[in-house]
């Protein structure tokens, strides 16, 4: 169907159509004539991009698994279409009749599962247990419920981010502010330096901050055009143009490590020769204020 409409071939589609062929088939297969369950398989898998588009755009249902048209609608299609492609000897009356009692069935039954689904949830909602905390949903259920990183490209255990056994200390003897090569404090003025990178460099450039003392970053998922090609891709069936690219940006402020420095640590650890590696930016910050202390000034940073 999908082909017939763009001229290509949705492998996600492909892959649903064979789970609701499977559906289909499920309500009847020990009453069904052979050339039934193809034919019986071939309309439901037919039948799920027509559903997944109702859904998704008349609807406006976020289904983004496809689960009903791959186990609702194939199943109820597999059902009525029984008394069509029973095997000999399967039906007690006409086709009409059986086709009456499968459509009951199948009324009853879509009436009991919305009906008890809709109960559980309810009572789930009042006990609280119908959606995770505030804390977990930030968190990411990754972490909270199944302990794992999606997205190690974010950082590890390896990076420390907080001033932890991660970071070199390099302070100078005489109690001075702490420096990489041992060196002399920069001095008094506040700088931001803010970078636009790769998502999957974040990890190395954290390592790198941690290696020159300077820990303490705000990171932001960014989008954003420059040198880098726009890229062509698929999605159900449709051809799209990503000309936005998924970045991170990189905010850091220093005042008593060189900015230069930062620069330098992340422009290296976010290198990777191709186009699309980002930029780095060194900006004056004219004050700072720390909210818990009221610390103004370098002292804030």
């Amino acid at each position: 169907v999908v082909w017939a409409k763009t001229g290509k071939v949705d492998t996600l589609y492909v892959a649903n159509g064979l789970l609701a062929g499977l559906v289909g088939i499920t309500a009847i297969p020990d009453t069904t004539a052979w050339w039934g369950a193809v034919v019986v398989g071939g309309l439901a898998g037919a039948q799920l991009p027509i559903v997944f588009e109702f859904v998704s755009d008349n609807l406006k249902i976020d289904d983004v698994c496809a689960v009903f048209p791959v186990h609702g609608s194939a199943g109820v299609l597999g059902t009525l279409l029984f008394p069509f492609v029973a095997a000999p000897g399967q039906l007690s009356a006409g086709i009409g009749a059986h086709f009456v009692a499968q459509l009951v069935g199948v009324v009853i039954i879509g009436g009991w599962t919305i009906t008890a689904t809709g109960a559980v949830w309810y009572v789930l909602k009042l006990a609280g247990e119908a959606r995770v905390t505030a804390e977990h949903e930030q968190e990411g259920l990754d972490i909270s419920e199944h302990g794992v990183e999606t997205y190690p490209e974010f950082g590890g255990d390896r990076v420390a981010t907080d001033g932890g056994p991660s970071v070199i200390d390099t302070t100078e003897s005489d109690g001075g502010s702490p420096r990489a090569d041992g060196g002399a404090a920069a001095g008094t003025d506040i700088k931001m330096v803010t970078a636009v990178v790769r998502p999957d460099k974040l990890g190395d450039i954290k390592q790198a901050l941690a290696e020159i003392n300077a820990p303490s970053l705000t990171v932001t998922n960014v989008s954003g055009r420059g040198s880098q090609p726009a890229k062509k891709g698929q999605w159900r069936g449709e051809e799209f143009t990503v000309d936005l690219h998924q970045k991170v940006k990189v905010e850091v402020v220093v005042a008593d490590i060189p900015a230069d420095e930062v620069a330098d640590a992340i422009a290296d650890a976010a290198k990777t020769g191709e186009a699309g590696d980002g930029k780095v930016f060194i900006m004056p910050v004219e004050d700072a204020l720390q909210v818990r202390t009221g610390a103004t000034g370098t002292e804030a940073v």
